[in-house]
């Protein structure tokens, strides 16, 4: 038996330069999407996705919607949950509060 040869190339070899980073996939989970918008918590993804569309309660009131729904923030593939990373920046850039001056 033949031991295989392992070809290692130098660590400077495979660093990759900031140019020709792999670019950011459109389509994220819930956990992939906390780690890219820190200011998002997973907890705090699965609540706005809770909350996405108007619903009612138990008492037959409708409860509004925060509209991530309507903005196509949510991906749906059976039990599989993905956001839309740039439906979620259009729906906080409309949410934005522009100051009085």
């Amino acid at each position: 038996m033949q031991a295989i040869a392992s070809h290692q190339a130098p660590a400077s070899a495979l660093a990759i330069p900031p140019t020709m980073a792999a670019p950011v996939a459109r389509y994220v989970t819930i956990n992939q999407a906390a780690e890219l918008r820190p200011a998002f918590s997973p907890a705090a993804l699965r609540d706005l996705k809770f909350k996405a569309f108007d619903r009612k309660s138990s008492a037959g009131e409708i409860i509004k919607g925060n509209g991530t729904g309507p903005a196509g923030v949510w991906v749906q593939l059976g039990a599989k949950v993905l956001l839309d990373l740039e439906a979620l920046d259009r729906w906080i850039e409309s949410h934005k509060v522009v100051a009085l001056k």
